[in-house]
Parts: structure tokens; C-alpha cells; sequence
């Protein structure tokens, strides 16, 4: 095989609505991804500036990734339905639909990609936009500039949390198809958990969706079970180095695992407020049998 080429899939640059874009690709020889897949990590790159998309292709395949760049939600699209990726590195401000708008389409439930991580890059002074683009279910983020050892890192790091695709899903709503034998599954309450597929299943085997800080969340608590875990620990789980800008929303995303877990009332019994330390699940955990 040829060694990485860099070239334009598109002749020049193709106008589309709002924005101009440009769809690059690399093709990279193939190597081992951190669990074990025979594949490189497909990368989706999303930014409105050539020459960003241009610099991100190159020094994220001379680490080893594949990387598609496009300019604008439109191309975005495109390329998803083309070809499938990994992980979509998404810039909040973009022609046309912005990054918050396209993030809360990739996480509606139902959507072909609401477990494709994301991870956000924005200019300084925006860090309240991704406060909003976190809650809505991306992974991390980046603040412009950076540099491309903190991107790797960042990539692989998220790469690592989430687990590798088990081949088709079942819909959400729908009865579940599970391919992993039921000694995989965590069980909690009337609950148990798909680690592969990233969902839930209740008692009538109907399929929850978790958007991925939902499922980071949950696999924290479901592995310190009776334990109160403080807002560094939940925020270190959600966001990684980008604990500060988290704060605020770790509230919420515990109200929204709660809510997924019917669990929402005055008094929740499975996850319990701990006033003034954190949070507890409070219900016992089994998986393979033993009591966690």
C-alpha cells in the first residue's frame, strides 16, 4: 500500500448554502486501535477554516488516524451517511447550523449517530457555549489554539472510554436483540446494562438509549456501588481535564440519568442525594453473578 496521500475529493471547492467546503481525506495504513480492532480510527473533522481542515488531516493521519474534513453541516451529513467514523471533532461556530445545533441532532434519540463521540474546538470566550454543547452529549473539547499532541491525546483518550461498536443496535422502544451472552450485563434494580451497546434494558425488555455522558456517568456509579461519590470524582468521569467548565452542569446530567431511570421523583431511591458530599447509588450491583 502507498504511503499516506493527501488530495481533494472535491474538485477545488464546492459552494453549498452558506459555506464553502472542501472534503480532504488520507488514506492511512491500517493500525491497531486501543481495543484491539485490526482498523484506524476514522475521524470526522468539522470547521469552517480550509486551513485548519487541511493542517487537522495531515498531523492526525501522521498519528496514525484516517480524517475526512468538511466545512459545513451540509458536508457533514454527506460524509456520515457515505462512510462510517469513529469520532467527530465538531467546531461550535460554523456557517449555517452551528455546532450546538448540529451536536443536539447527532444526540436526538433515535439518531443513527447519538453514541458517535464528539468532541468540540471553539476561539476563547465561548466557553459558555460548551457548557450547553457538553449537556447536549459531546465527549470534550478543545480551546483554539491547540496543540496536536493535546488533540491525540484528547482523541485517544475518549476513544478509550467509549466501547467498540457490536454491530447493529436495536432501536430504541423496540424489544432488545442483545448479541453478548446475559453474563456480560451489569443488573441493578430493575435494570440492566448493555456495556457494548450502551443501553439500557428494563423489565420489559424495552431498549433505553444513553447519550455518552449519560453512560460514563452511570458505569461510575454501577462501579462504586454504596459509595458516595463527591463532584471532583463526577466531574473528573464527564470531562476530564475540562472539570472547571463542567461544574455546572453535573447537576443536570445526574437529573437526566435519573430520568432515564424513572428515577426523577422527590425522593430517588436509586441514586441519592448525599446533601453537601455528592451522590450515591443506592441499590446493590451484580455482574456475572457476583454482588459488586
Amino acid at each position: 500500500m502507498a504511503g499516506p496521500s493527501l488530495s481533494g475529493r472535491l474538485p477545488g471547492a464546492a459552494r453549498q448554502g452558506d459555506c464553502v467546503t472542501r472534503i480532504l481525506y488520507i488514506e492511512k495504513r491500517p493500525r491497531k486501535r486501543g481495543w484491539g480492532m485490526e482498523e484506524a480510527a476514522r475521524v470526522l473533522i468539522v470547521d469552517d477554516d480550509p486551513e485548519i481542515r487541511e493542517l487537522l488531516v495531515e498531523r492526525l493521519a501522521g498519528r496514525g488516524f484516517g480524517a475526512v474534513a468538511v466545512g459545513c453541516g451540509p458536508d457533514m451529513w454527506k460524509a456520515l451517511a457515505e462512510e462510517r467514523f469513529d469520532l467527530i471533532i465538531l467546531d461550535v461556530m460554523i456557517p449555517g447550523e452551528d455546532g450546538l445545533a448540529l451536536c443536539r441532532s447527532l444526540r436526538a434519540p433515535g439518531s443513527a449517530f447519538e453514541h458517535l463521540p464528539i468532541i468540540f474546538v471553539t476561539a476563547l470566550g465561548e466557553t459558555a457555549d460548551l457548557v450547553v454543547g457538553l449537556e447536549l452529549g459531546a465527549d470534550d473539547y478543545l480551546v483554539k489554539p491547540f496543540q496536536t499532541t493535546e488533540l491525540v491525546a484528547r482523541i485517544r483518550a475518549v476513544l478509550r472510554r467509549i466501547p467498540p461498536p457490536s454491530g447493529p443496535a436495536s432501536e430504541p422502544g423496540t424489544n432488545h436483540t442483545a448479541e453478548l451472552e446475559e453474563e456480560s450485563y451489569w443488573h441493578f434494580d430493575r435494570w440492566r446494562l448493555n456495556p457494548l451497546a450502551r443501553h439500557l434494558i428494563d423489565e420489559q425488555e424495552v431498549v433505553v438509549p444513553l447519550s455518552a455522558a449519560e453512560y460514563r456517568l452511570l458505569i461510575l456509579f454501577l462501579t462504586h456501588p454504596g459509595r458516595v461519590l463527591n463532584r471532583d470524582q463526577i466531574m473528573e468521569c464527564l470531562a476530564g481535564r475540562n472539570a472547571e467548565a463542567y461544574d455546572r452542569s453535573v447537576d443536570v446530567q445526574v437529573s437526566r440519568l435519573r430520568g432515564k431511570l424513572g428515577d426523577n421523583g422527590k425522593n430517588p431511591r436509586i441514586i441519592k442525594t448525599m446533601r453537601g458530599d455528592g451522590y450515591l447509588l443506592a441499590v446493590p450491583v451484580t455482574r456475572k453473578g457476583a454482588v459488586l
